[in-house]
């Protein structure tokens, strides 16, 4: 499979929701209920974009998947940890591809002064939740860091949230600022 990374662009949104709309019908994975607009998701491309790195995978020109970082919380305390997404066509699953988007990923924002990495999993359940993303991140060295109890309600049900962290960069007791993504993408050739 010959898969080329890049960085997403506007232009990109309704393609991507090609991937994502699968996730937001059929599965507890996201807790969005209704698939956004595709305006709505140029906004989110544009918004990440501005400082963190969102990437898409394709073959042949056909989008099949895609991974961002963004801020995980906005207080200034939070400024050097990001929660990390990744979506993929179902059909793409299980093939590397994921470890390969989110070791870049890593990487760039280990670049960026990022130091650690948080993922926000739908604890698995049910025909709507699978052990893949739980399975996939620890593969990938994330740690269980907590648990929300009945915090997503979607499908008629109640799901958890499971945390799960990596630090992918040194702490240190003065912290310089984060780099925006366009100061270190050329670095990688994005």
């Amino acid at each position: 499979m010959e898969i080329k990374i890049r960085t997403a662009k506007v232009e990109d949104a309704e393609k991507l929701l090609d991937v994502y709309s699968y996730y937001v019908k059929k599965t507890a994975v996201t807790f969005e209920y209704e698939v956004p607009s595709v305006q709505e998701f140029q906004e989110r491309i544009r918004h990440i974009s501005s400082h963190y790195p969102y990437l898409i995978a394709e073959e042949e020109g056909e989008i099949i998947g895609y991974s961002y970082a963004d801020r995980l919380r906005p207080r200034a305390a939070f400024g050097w940890d990001v929660e990390m997404t990744i979506y993929l066509k179902q059909d793409i699953r299980r093939n590397g591809l994921g470890r390969h988007m989110y070791t870049l990923m890593e990487d760039i924002l280990r670049e960026q002064g990022v130091v650690n990495a948080v993922s926000l999993i739908t604890k698995p359940t049910d025909e709507y939740s699978d052990f893949n993303s739980v399975q996939f991140h620890e593969k990938m060295g994330y740690k269980h860091a907590g648990e929300l109890k009945d915090c997503g309600y979607k499908f008629n049900r109640w799901y958890a949230l499971l945390y799960m962290d990596k630090q992918i960069g040194i702490p240190q007791e003065e912290m310089p600022p984060i780099r925006d993504f366009d100061e270190v993408r050329e670095k990688f050739g994005l």
